[in-house]
């Protein structure tokens, strides 16, 4: 072979190793980034579960408040007394 040749085959090793390093870049960050979107999932998630709890209080507050209002009290009235 000859001395071009040889630089040829030179440079294009050199770029397969510098594409490597890009792909193990990409990779590497690719990763954190699926990291990162899984815990803001999982916190969205925690988010739509209390916001689930406190939509059920607030309607199980509200109808306690019109039974007050009403004048009905029912199992709630019922249970104040009997404690």
């Amino acid at each position: 072979m000859t001395d071009t040749s040889y630089e040829l085959i030179n440079e294009y090793k050199d770029q397969v190793r510098i594409l490597k390093n890009q792909v193990s870049e990409l990779e590497d960050a690719s990763k954190s980034k699926d990291s990162a979107n899984k815990r803001c999932l999982q916190k969205l998630e925690y988010a739509n579960a209390d916001l689930e709890k406190a939509t059920d209080k607030i309607k199980e507050l509200e109808s306690k408040i019109k039974e007050l209002k009403s004048g009905k009290p029912k199992q709630h009235n019922e249970e104040i007394k009997s404690k």
